[in-house]
């Protein structure tokens, strides 16, 4: 049976066709919803276009570079067409190299075994983990985020003056609130001081074009799990001096010229960094969606925007929800918004949303546990809300309308803490039939 909050045309008003953009989940009262997946801030779906390619290319698939065989030639060239497609995605230097990683989290922590000998890096205290944790083997100074971002520019200002550093980081887009620092700002700043910068664009990349080149931005670091190749696949380019100088991210085969017993002489960037057989369909995979969303990205702007102002005016007018923000005077901010609900743990709330209303959301403190502090959340953090290009309207709707019912009548299931997070008791949603046998919901605690 379909609930009332079952609709049509799911992605009317979306400028892009996601997997999954009809995917109907149970609920614990019985019946069936359209999933209203507005977790993209976590990891995407699936571009349709994405998936189409990987099957056209998958028969061919082979390992890359110094094999003869028809299938490993196509297999390489479409590996270095990607690494091409990204480049021309995000407005590249000429000169610099675009070295294929995990994730995010990977490209950062390969961009920190690099830094000079020595160097200091300057990073804001309110960052993600994959933005906060790879500079502490390296001498850092983290920079307290003031309560404007006029006076955070100003104090990076003040910080980068006092003392010589090798590398500013900052976020392109705040994974906690959404809020767009000014990036070329940042540079500005950072260049006047013989500093570069890094930006982890994990969250900007898929909401907005990166002219990395004109901005005059060093390095650029992001995932294809969040911007609609969840594939396996991440990215660091920039400039390639440091990546050259600095020790391979992994030793192993593919990233040496030659090897001898008793020494070794190291490939160039980007091959340097990437040892081992690489993930040539997650490479190709990347690369379609940096296709994609190179032509959505002018349409899907203005979607998100609009949906943005549609969500954030529709909690403002309901009693008992804050919305959190980091600077006061920030004025552009991507498709996240995070919010609490008066009297509720968020993971409660998030249980709820899920188990009786069919809408995916986060909770926790997001991978950034000192930027939960500076908001002042509780351990359990906040509520996030994550759309894109893939979200349409009655998506943001259903989740206003799920909240007022929240604040007006109350959940009308029991939940309970269950191996440290919030869980409908019971659970009768089924599970797919295709999962093991002997699988149950068994959540875990969040960070």
């Amino acid at each position: 049976m379909k609930t009332d909050q079952q609709h049509t045309g799911a992605r009317a008003g979306a400028p892009v066709d996601l997997v999954g953009a009809d995917l109907e989940v149970p609920l614990v009262q019985g019946g069936t919803t359209r999933y209203a997946n507005l977790d993209h801030a976590a990891s995407t779906p699936a571009l349709r276009e994405v998936v189409h390619r990987l099957a056209e290319v998958a028969p061919y698939y082979s390992s890359v570079h110094r094999g003869a065989g028809y299938a490993s030639q196509v297999s390489t060239a479409l590996y270095e067409a990607a690494r091409s497609g990204v480049a021309a995605f995000v407005r590249a230097r000429p000169a610099d190299a675009v070295v294929f990683t995990r994730n995010t989290t990977d490209s950062l922590n390969l961009l920190a075994g690099c830094v000079p000998e020595g160097g200091e890096v300057v990073v804001l205290d309110v960052e993600h983990h994959a933005n906060l944790l790879p500079w502490r083997g390296l001498p850092h100074r983290i920079l307290p985020a003031e309560p404007t971002l006029a006076a955070t520019l100003a104090a990076a200002e003040r910080s980068l003056a006092r003392g010589p550093a090798a590398l500013l980081a900052v976020t392109g887009a705040s994974n906690v609130t959404g809020e767009v620092p000014p990036l070329a700002e940042l540079t500005r700043i950072a260049h006047r001081h013989g500093a570069r910068i890094a930006v982890d664009a994990a969250q900007l990349v898929p909401h907005r074009r990166v002219d990395l080149a004109g901005s005059d931005v060093d390095y650029l670091a992001f995932s294809g799990h969040k911007m609609y190749a969840p594939y396996g696949a991440g990215v660091l380019v920039g400039r390639r001096d440091w990546l050259d100088a600095g020790p391979p991210h992994l030793a192993g085969g593919g990233a040496v010229r030659e090897v001898a017993v008793d020494g070794v002489a190291w490939a160039a960037a980007p091959e340097r960094h990437e040892a081992g057989t690489p993930n040539v369909l997650g490479a190709v995979a990347l690369a379609r969606a940096c296709e994609v969303l190179a032509h959505v990205l002018p349409e899907a702007g203005p979607h998100e925007a609009a949906l943005r102002g549609r969500l954030v005016a529709g909690l403002a007018r309901l009693p008992g929800v804050r919305l959190h923000r980091i600077w006061s005077d920030c004025a552009d901010a991507i498709g996240v918004v995070t919010f609490s609900v008066a009297g509720y743990d968020a993971g409660h709330v998030a249980a709820y949303l899920s188990a009786e209303h069919g809408i995916g959301v986060r909770d926790g403190r997001f991978c950034a546990h000192p930027a939960a502090a500076r908001l002042g959340l509780p351990r359990d953090g906040a509520v996030r809300a994550g759309f894109g290009a893939g979200t349409c309207p009655d998506d943001v709707d259903r989740l206003l309308s799920a909240v007022e019912r929240l604040l007006v009548e109350g959940p009308q299931w029991t939940y309970g803490v269950v191996a440290g997070r919030w869980a409908p008791v019971p659970d009768p949603r089924p599970l797919p039939t295709w999962l093991p046998v002997g699988t149950a919901l068994r959540p875990r605690p969040c960070a």
